[in-house]
């Protein structure tokens, strides 16, 4: 036999056993491990071929060096590699009788559907006393290795972008061989695209942005095959990649580690860990590396999916939420819309602003434009998609120049129709409040489907709920009826149209929320800026100073808000230089026959404007006159009564002017009524409660009024 032939098969055995090397073979499939003489010898047993069970393997070897041999010969598989672990083979009394070194090669027997192992036993020295370890460490390096794990596992599973995945990942300490610079790899196309790197400068990134998937380079490589690539010195980059080899030499490291990101089966990437001292890559440090990137691979995939999630909210709540528009000459408006309930960042609350037809300037050059708010029940992707519907409608109903009333009653039937059109248990429905702005003269005209009533503040400062008509919300019913409200916003006064939002968030009810805003608006003044006040009332209900306003509900649920702010500035000059002037608080209603509940809405109404007033007993009066004249108009007329309530004067005593006009000629005439009668008492109770009263003839009809004077 020439020397340059290999060994005859047959002696193959004997020259192993001359070494004092073992061969064994390990088959799940039946549980069977098959040794030759050599390995039974260096696993305690009898020096003679046998086949042997698993647990007989297990009995012989430290439980700590078993565990640890799964977990290399796992990752072998994974990797495609050889598995080389050391193992201390123990006696009956537990007590070590010699050091051996395995090396495997597993394989996957697909068609058996089990593993199959072959490899070499060889019994390897103690070490010297005081030398340094050359191998891996078995025990203070295993626990630094589970610390740093967890850690590391810990931290990645904490960080909510893919910039922080990567800073994350560039300050991992791995025990014992910490790289210097690390680089994230992803695909678009055919190409690699560098997802983030640390270590090196970032012009330094380029070269690697240009390259193909099928570039002779390790990560390429990896993103191709799937499987980790190990460099252990300059000499083996160079010969493995010629290629690829001048771009990694400026960075003068010694050793390299490009792995798989792998999710769900799929290679997102690769990740690069470059090391300036030689690392030998051990099965200890190639697990802890390919644990790092499976990690790495969850963070980084949980981080785009929230990243690209949030985009989306975000894209989609910008198309359907645009801003106000340009500024209205006598008018200044401002609005917020502040997502908040269960994370998601889009929901149903609304607001815009729409140009009408009809006028030859646009709402930027003072034409006339609508005011809409709304909220859709529900706080999810579907609430989201019937507000951009809800929205759309309602801006092509407005630009047809339809009034307020018939906008909404449009609106709902468009509503109603789309639920029963999915003819789903989960209908929905929307509350709505419909504004037509005249900036000239101030005049608003409005319609309300089932939400809030408008918040007016006066010149004065004062706070007032503006109670107006309103219907049912959209989409109960196909056609619902809106009644229209209309009043004048003098200058000096601000209207809040907002969603329940702003007044319940933070353990509120309406109640309690209502007065939180009153407070925050009444400390306001005619000159503050618009968009100051905006986030004033953000800060207020969201902000660090919302828990000192906490409300009494134990329930703390977080609600979407959106608002809007419309002010029309009064004259930057009063009367003559140096003469005083005072604001005054009024508000104004009128009351058809057909609407005697409106009664009730004018004494919550009145009170509203008496709420500092000093003297209580007053109060109740004005609130009693005031209800018995518009009750006499509707009880002894055919016509409307029309409501004016004034409060006059600056610092010291006050004058409420109540007055009441109707278009009805007759006038009404004091008379003394019986004890049994069962009216003729309003004249007599203005007579012996206010401070003067009368009845002024008009033109057509009459006016009754009383003052009160502020004790």
């Amino acid at each position: 036999m020439r020397h340059h032939d290999p060994p005859p098969a047959e002696r193959v055995p004997e020259v192993l056993s001359i070494l004092s090397i073992g061969l064994w073979q390990w088959d799940t499939a039946d549980d069977r491990v098959t040794v030759d003489a050599e390995a039974a010898r260096q696993l305690g047993f009898p020096a003679e071929p046998a086949v042997l069970r698993e647990a007989q393997i297990r009995s012989r070897i430290h439980p700590e060096d078993w565990n640890e041999m799964l977990a290399v010969v796992q990752l072998a598989l994974a990797e495609h590699t050889l598995a080389e672990a050391r193992i201390r083979v123990m006696d009956d009394g537990n007590r070590v009788l010699r050091t051996l070194r395995s090396r495997c090669r597993p394989s996957y027997n697909a068609r058996r559907g089990s593993y199959e192992v072959v490899g070499v036993l060889q019994e390897v020295g103690d070490p010297v006393p005081g030398a340094a370890r050359q191998g891996p460490v078995i025990g203070d390096w295993r626990r630094n290795r589970e610390a740093f794990l967890l850690d590391a596992g810990r931290a990645l599973a904490e960080a909510g972008s893919t910039h922080e995945v990567l800073r994350v990942a560039a300050g991992l300490s791995m025990p014992g061989f910490s790289p210097d610079g690390l680089a994230v790899f992803g695909v678009e196309g055919n190409r690699l695209r560098v997802v983030g790197h640390h270590g090196q400068p970032q012009q330094d990134a380029f070269p690697f942005t240009q390259m193909s998937v099928d570039t002779d380079y390790p990560a390429a490589e990896v993103i191709r095959t799937g499987r980790a690539v190990y460099i252990r010195s300059p000499e083996e980059y160079r010969s493995r990649y010629p290629g690829g080899w001048p771009l990694a030499a400026q960075f003068h490291r010694k050793s390299w580690a490009f792995l798989p990101l792998v999710v769900g089966g799929r290679t997102l990437g690769a990740w690069m860990a470059g090391f300036a001292h030689p690392v030998k890559f051990t099965p200890d440090e190639r697990s802890v590396l390919t644990t790092v990137a499976r990690m790495l691979a969850q963070a980084l995939a949980r981080a785009g999916t929230a990243e690209t999630e949030r985009e989306l909210t975000q894209g989609l709540q910008a198309s359907m939420m645009p801003r106000l528009g340009p500024k209205v000459p006598g008018m200044e408006i401002s609005g917020r819309y502040v997502p908040t309930g269960g994370g998601l960042q889009v929901g149903g609350d609304w607001f815009d602003m729409i140009p009408l037809p009809g006028v030859t300037a646009a709402p930027g050059q003072g034409g006339r434009f609508a005011l809409v708010i709304g909220d859709v029940q529900g706080h999810d992707v579907q609430a989201a998609g019937l507000m951009g519907h809800l929205r759309i409608a309602l801006r092509a109903y407005a630009s047809e120049g339809h009034p307020p009333d018939a906008v909404l009653s449009r609106a709902s039937r468009f509503l109603h129709g789309i639920n029963e059109s999915e003819r789903t248990d989960d209908t929905r429905f929307a509350t709505c409040l419909y504004v037509e702005v005249d900036p000239d003269s101030g005049a608003l005209t409005m319609a309300r489907a089932g939400h809030l009533d408008p918040v007016i503040r006066l010149t004065d400062g004062t706070v007032l709920l503006r109670p107006t008509a309103g219907g049912l919300p959209l989409g109960i019913w196909p056609d619902p009826d809106y009644p229209v409200t209309e009043f004048v916003l003098e200058p000096g006064e601000t209207l809040l149209l907002c969603t329940d939002g702003l007044a319940e968030t933070g353990g509120h009810d309406l109640l309690s929320g209502w007065e939180r805003v009153r407070d925050i608006l009444e400390g306001s003044s005619d000159g503050d800026d618009m968009e100051e006040l905006a986030d004033t009332l953000v800060s207020s209900v969201l902000g660090p100073s919302s828990h000192h306003h906490a409300g009494p509900l134990p329930d703390r649920r977080e609600d979407d808000i959106a608002f809007v702010l419309l002010h029309r500035p009064t004259e930057e000059s009063r009367g003559k230089e140096g003469a005083a002037w005072w604001p005054v608080r009024q508000i104004a209603a009128t009351i058809a026959q057909d609407e005697p509940d409106r009664i009730r809405d004018a004494r919550a109404e009145l009170r509203q404007l008496l709420h500092d007033w000093r003297d209580l007993d007053q109060v109740d009066s004005a609130v009693l006159l005031t209800s018995e004249m518009l009750a006499n108009v509707l009880m002894h007329t055919d016509a409307d009564a029309t409501l004016l309530a004034r409060i006059s004067g600056g610092k010291g005593p006050r004058r409420l002017r109540v007055e009441v006009t109707d278009s009805g000629e007759s006038l009404p005439h004091k008379r003394d009524p019986g004890e049994l009668a069962s009216s003729g008492r309003g004249l007599f109770l203005i007579e012996q409660l206010a401070s003067t009263w009368g009845v002024d003839p008009r033109g057509e009809g009459k006016t009754i009024w009383f003052e009160l004077g502020e004790p």
